[in-house]
């Protein structure tokens, strides 16, 4: 089955969907905006070890991944590192390319995954890295279908003015039923339907520093059974 892939424009060298008119990560510095927001709000590398399962919405560049598989590393601790992404337009790979080429430090985890994973791939198990698994398609329909449960969300769709469909409380609900007991969440964004949404989904919600020119990011934990 073919899949549609992302139509991009290009933006002083950050590829922007053109779909959404949105860029895929911070025009200041994506790498540290990933660490601010899916890092640092989901409490990691300190959670870190054993079998820990990622999910994610929206693959886009796989800068989120990278980042992560980096982090795992430096942890040092051991385990699987399970990261699942769901994504309706994969990024054709030489765009991919392109885009990680902006960061040099993760050159050699970019090298790995461009060169091991494709769209239609399925899942995959990179060499010294973890098991990629992205799922094409509207999430809407995938992500309740997903038999697994996260450890962690990176919930990263384009701006829900824009993109309103990864946002909307019925896939934040599959989300939370989707998340380990003790498990988090963490978005860019800090609007209050979200927050909402991610309550009435179960989570414990919070509104804490957003990166860079955004005041406010949410994080969320879905807390222990009483």
């Amino acid at each position: 089955m073919a899949h549609q892939t992302a139509n991009l424009d290009w933006r002083d060298g950050v590829p922007i969907a053109r779909e959404f008119d949105d860029p895929y990560y911070s025009l200041d510095n994506g790498l540290a905006e990933t660490r601010h927001v899916f890092l640092d709000g989901n409490d990691l590398p300190a959670r870190f070890g054993g079998d820990f399962q990622i999910a994610e919405l929206g693959f886009g560049t796989g800068l989120n991944l990278l980042v992560t598989w980096a982090a795992w590393e430096d942890a040092g601790r051991p385990g699987t590192l399970r990261f699942t992404s769901f994504e309706a337009f994969p990024m054709a790979p030489a765009d991919m390319a392109t885009a990680l080429a902006h960061f040099p430090e993760l050159t050699t985890y970019a090298q790995t995954l461009l060169s091991e994973w494709a769209p239609e791939a399925g899942q995959t198990s990179l060499t010294g890295g973890p098991v990629l698994h992205v799922v094409t398609g509207d999430a809407r329909q995938t992500l309740p279908a997903w038999t697994g449960r996260a450890d962690a969300w990176f919930l990263d769709g384009f701006s829900p003015a824009k993109n309103p469909q990864l946002w909307e409380p019925a896939l934040l609900n599959a989300v939370g039923q989707h998340t380990a007991t003790g498990g988090t969440a963490a978005t860019y964004s800090a609007a209050g339907q979200i927050r909402r949404a991610l309550a009435d989904a179960g989570f414990d919600v919070t509104r804490a520093p957003g990166y860079g020119r955004k005041r406010h990011m949410t994080r969320a934990r879905m807390p222990h059974a009483e």
